[in-house]
């Protein structure tokens, strides 16, 4: 899985370090890199292994081919991702277009979201995790533990 959160610099050529724990994830899967597009939601950028990517064009697919509604996704997530492959030192060259998109100049921030991560400027990151922090907590009896005592006994 990817967790926890890692902040690199972008060198001179424009190329970042991918955190050592996420390049190792991807290689056990059998991946030397992964696929980015800009966020719906925020001024970030998505990233997944091959198969997540392959799974959501899946899901599309699964849309009437004759619907706007197929077009839009098809458009904003697939046309706009990017396979971005590994150097010999774990390094990655983002595209300027997605830099843009987050709002990224200096610095990245890697962020673990369990089978996906994000790669945010780390300013909005560190203010949308205060939001996000309050918002979990609100929601927080959302979240439900799996009984599997009680499935059992049944």
């Amino acid at each position: 899985m990817f967790l926890s959160s890692y902040e690199n610099k972008i060198d001179k050529k424009g190329r970042v370090s991918v955190p050592a724990a996420f390049r190792s994830y991807l290689s056990s899967l059998g991946y030397n890199g992964f696929i980015a597009y800009p966020s719906f939601n925020h001024q970030a950028l998505e990233a997944c292994a091959q198969d997540r990517i392959e799974k959501l064009s899946n899901t599309i697919d699964t849309l009437n081919p004759f619907e706007e509604k197929r077009d839009y996704f098809a458009t904003s997530v697939l046309s706009e991702s990017t396979n971005l492959q590994f150097d010999s030192e774990g390094r990655v060259l983002i595209p300027n277009k997605l830099l843009d998109h987050a709002k990224i100049k200096n610095s990245i921030i890697f962020v673990g979201l369990g089978k996906t991560f994000q790669i945010w400027e780390p300013k909005l990151f560190d203010r949308f995790k205060i939001s996000a922090r309050k918002k979990a907590f609100k929601n927080r009896s959302s979240l439900k533990w799996e009984n599997k005592s009680k499935k059992e006994e049944v």
